[in-house]
């Protein structure tokens, strides 16, 4: 999730708000579409400290970031479970989940490289998650008070999840990575941007009224999301 710094424009209240990424260490400015660029850099003037301190922290959140290997033994999570790797010759499908450990095919490390074994997890990911996360979808929804589908799973680049101008949810393939309370929670509160769009202390008493323990798993993802990861 985003650390997220919100300011008013002392003319019309006009809102801007600077995005620093706990994920990537990426700082991204919104502001109104009429904003000229002198205006959008004075924003990043005044807000420079804020911006420094949160890259600060960024880097000791990423310092412990896991680099995984694709070899036997490697652990790969899923679920909030590490299962380990067997890297095996032949079988029918690129990636396996099966009896405790996953399975990957050898021809995807052809001449060292990961890329096709990333693929392979990602599409795991994906299969498996969309169906998952309807059902935490389904679950939560009800006690909002909204509707909505799970439009898919996919890569959202620096978002856990997204909702579309239709009110459709989008999923990154990330989160099946993390355990059960912590997907529960980001389903929660992008569920709740349904109510309010922004982090204001609404949205976050809605949350509240939903999942009590919300500030607990909000932190297992500031300081674990870096290395929910292939």
């Amino acid at each position: 999730m985003a650390k997220v710094d919100e300011l008013h424009d002392r003319v019309g209240f006009t809102r801007y708000l600077v995005d620093v990424d706990l994920r990537d260490g990426s700082v991204l400015v919104r502001a109104p579409h009429w904003a000229d660029d002198e205006k959008i850099r004075a924003i990043i003037a005044s807000r420079q400290l804020w911006i420094f301190k949160s890259l600060a922290e960024w880097r000791e959140l990423n310092g412990s970031r896991v680099l995984r290997e694709y070899k036997n033994g490697e652990g790969f999570l899923y679920l909030g479970r590490a299962y380990r790797l067997l890297v095996v010759e032949e079988q029918n499908e690129p990636l396996l989940l099966s009896d405790d450990r996953f399975t990957l095919r050898k021809s995807l490390l052809k001449d060292g490289k990961a890329a096709a074994a990333k693929d392979a997890f990602r599409d795991f990911y994906v299969s498996r998650g969309k169906g998952w996360l309807t059902r935490r979808v389904q679950h939560f929804a009800p006690k909002i008070g909204v509707t909505t589908t799970v439009a898919g799973v996919r890569e959202l680049g620096n978002r856990w999840a997204s909702c579309s101008s239709s009110g459709k949810l989008a999923f990154h393939w990330k989160c099946m990575m993390a355990p059960p309370t912590i997907i529960g929670y980001i389903v929660v509160h992008e569920l709740c941007h349904f109510r309010h769009r922004d982090h204001t202390d609404a949205f976050w008493n809605e949350v509240d009224k939903v999942m009590p323990a919300y500030r607990e798993r909000k932190e297992w993802l500031r300081k674990n999301g870096a290395g929910l990861d292939v």
